[in-house]
């Protein structure tokens, strides 16, 4: 099973970027952890960053065309306005799972919105790194029905 994790802006200041919503782990930190936490579920997974959305959108395409069984996106701020990443996501067959490290629900207003969410399978926000352990179960608990 291959799954891609996208992380879009700011995710690469993790521990510096508000540290009491985000936590004082580093995004080596979230990678180490999604590298293991997939291995232990046999999970060949890939990571990506990237502050820019046409490269998140380009990453979608390629998900699509290299047939990926899972996507994990954590797009950041383009969740509350980005158009082109709901678009691109809208194109996938596979699962995919929003994710955010915090609570957004429970934040300001305007992260409350998410114009992906109508376009993904599953939300996993609330828990920290474990938001993205959820979605890499829901993912592959999808993949064994």
């Amino acid at each position: 099973m291959r799954v891609m994790v996208i992380n879009g802006p700011n995710l690469n200041m993790l521990g510096y970027r508000e540290p009491a919503v985000y936590g004082d782990r580093k995004y080596t930190d979230l990678c180490a952890f999604i590298e293991t936490i997939s291995c232990d579920m046999g999970i060949d997974v890939l990571v990506r960053q990237s502050n820019h959305e046409g490269e998140i959108v380009d990453w979608i395409h390629e998900l699509y065309f290299e047939h990926y069984d899972g996507l994990v996106i954590n797009a950041g701020a383009y969740t509350h306005y980005s158009y082109a990443i709901r678009d691109a996501l809208a194109i996938l067959s596979c699962p995919v799972v929003e994710v955010h490290l915090s609570d957004v629900m429970n934040r300001e207003d305007f992260r409350k919105i998410s114009v992906i969410e109508e376009v993904c399978t599953a939300r996993c926000f609330g828990k920290g790194f474990d938001s993205y352990k959820d979605a890499l179960l829901f993912i592959k608990n999808a993949e064994v029905k």
